[in-house]
């Protein structure tokens, strides 16, 4: 199933970003998370299960930087092409990370298979590892501000 290199913007769908939600726990984001994978349309709900699954059994792992968090599973059939999702939460989230709670941005990923989402992950990594982009994606307040960040890892 794997077919040309898939960049980030072309796998997030603006209805795919939710801005300054309240949540009261990890699960809670994740499964919002989980939800605006959906709306994108390239994901089944069973997959959110997935997600919810992965950190109950592995914890949180999925926090990968200090405020940020990536929500994902394993490849799946409940997925149909690469995706993402943005969540920033307000107020942050406590995950249960040492080092990187509380969590702001929970990035939602989605990959039918292995090879298929390399590319948009690699754009997507290059955006969080860069501390100022990182901020404005954390503080964000318009969906179209996250496109235009997202829009210049593509590029």
């Amino acid at each position: 199933m794997s077919g040309p290199a898939t960049s980030l913007r072309d796998s997030l769908d603006p209805a795919s970003i939710a801005l300054r939600e309240a949540h009261p726990d990890r699960e809670s984001a994740v499964r919002r998370s989980g939800e605006l994978l959906v709306a994108g349309g390239r994901v089944d709900p069973a997959y959110t299960d997935e997600m919810l699954a992965a950190l109950e059994e592995y914890g949180p792992y999925i926090v990968i930087a200090p405020g940020v968090a990536l929500a994902h599973s394993r490849p799946s059939p409940a997925v149909h092409g690469v995706a993402f999702s943005v969540l920033t939460l307000d107020p942050p989230v406590a995950f249960g990370h040492a080092d990187n709670d509380p969590v702001r941005l929970v990035v939602g990923l989605a990959a039918p298979d292995a090879d298929s989402h390399v590319e948009a992950l690699r754009q997507m990594a290059e955006l969080l590892g860069d501390d100022a982009a990182r901020e404005r994606l954390m503080t964000a307040t318009a969906v179209e501000d996250v496109l235009s960040l997202v829009e210049g890892a593509s590029g």
